[in-house]
């Protein structure tokens, strides 16, 4: 479990396939508790495990299904990453629930200032804006971040100086793709309304059924 808060921002050294799969290295600043092999780590909000770990890098294991929804495939070398470790009982819980398994992708369509603050805009599939609410909680490339405006085809949020400063959003440009995990609580509530099923549209019928109109 995370929250969405990022602890460090480390660098992409590498990524190879081994037998079969995938590896990343990620270098990044020493940790006050170094890491542990086994533990688990977000990287861009992906839930990994440490496989291996030294005092400046760590390595991870990647399923083909995790390269194929996310963006971590796409990433070269050098990129920044943002880094969340797991939380332990006894922590500040900041930001929102996070379980670190991407729903999802969007595409950066443009950036602007808001006085000190930047809004960003993303374009991604219905199936994704639909697990959002305005004002709701969503986690783009593991940042915990508050839905500015959402519309049928795209959402906002705005992101204010430190979180700019301390993340990896401040290296996005038009059209590079985040990961998208939507809030868990809310995804829980709808499948529970929904009975897992997709809500049924909205019609005459079924408003004159329910007594909103006769």
């Amino acid at each position: 479990m995370f929250t969405g808060l990022i602890e460090k921002k480390g660098l992409l050294e590498k990524i190879e396939r081994i037998r079969g799969g995938t590896t990343i290295t990620v270098s990044h600043a020493s940790w006050k508790m170094p890491l542990e092999k086994g533990e688990s780590m977000a990287v861009n909000g992906i839930c990994f495990t440490v496989t291996s770990a030294s005092p400046g890098s760590f390595t991870c294991d990647v399923l083909d299904e995790t390269a194929d929804r996310t963006n971590i495939g796409t990433r070269m070398p050098g990129a920044p990453l943002n880094l969340e470790r797991a939380l332990k009982a006894g922590d500040a819980v900041g930001g929102h629930f996070v379980s670190g398994h991407i729903d999802g992708v969007a595409r950066l369509v443009s950036m602007r200032d808001a006085g000190r603050d930047k809004i960003l805009r993303f374009e991604c599939d219905a199936e994704l804006l639909e697990g959002m609410v305005a004002k709701g909680s969503v986690a783009c490339d593991g940042v915990s971040l508050t839905i500015s405006a959402l519309a049928e085809s795209f959402f906002e949020v705005n992101v204010i100086p430190f979180t700019w400063s301390n993340t990896s959003l401040s290296s996005l440009t038009d059209g590079d793709r985040v990961n998208i995990e939507t809030d868990m609580l809310g995804k829980y509530v709808r499948r529970y309304i929904t009975g897992g099923k997709a809500p049924p549209a909205l019609d005459f019928d079924i408003l004159r059924n329910a007594g909103f109109i006769e």
